[in-house]
């Protein structure tokens, strides 16, 4: 199935993907930080980039898109170029279990939260851990 935009309107679409601050990233760190944690945000010093930082917990915290880390609620795989999204996505999943067995073996709390549960009503943030209701 071919592309219903335009090589130029698709380019224009993309470029407004983003990988850092989308808007359920920023809405959780304003709640973290009123809940009274200091973070770092996609800091390049931790391996694999994480979203959010709490170095005073030894916590690192992703916040998984259901697109782009392929869940398996919501995570679609687009009918055009079906084997490249299915390999990047792919290729995504095996990053994120490879950073994750890193902070592991590093004796990191690895959080990882996906997009649909940020959206959720609920979501509460305790000073000890940040759980999800």
């Amino acid at each position: 199935m071919a592309d219903i935009f335009t090589k130029k309107k698709r380019s224009e679409i993309m470029s407004k993907v983003r990988n850092k601050d989308s808007k359920i990233e920023v809405e959780f760190r304003k709640k973290l930080w009123k809940a009274g944690f200091r973070y770092l945000k996609n800091s390049t010093k931790y391996f694999g980039k994480p979203d959010i930082v709490l170095p005073k917990y030894k916590t690192v915290i992703f916040i998984d898109s259901c697109f782009w880390h392929g869940c398996k609620k919501h995570g679609s795989i687009p009918e055009t170029r079906k084997k490249f999204w299915t390999d990047k996505i792919e290729g995504n999943k095996k990053r994120d279990r490879k950073v994750s067995l890193y902070y592991k073996k590093e004796g990191w709390k690895i959080i990882r939260i996906w997009e649909h549960d940020l959206k959720k009503k609920g979501y509460v943030f305790d000073t000890k851990q940040v759980i999800c209701k």
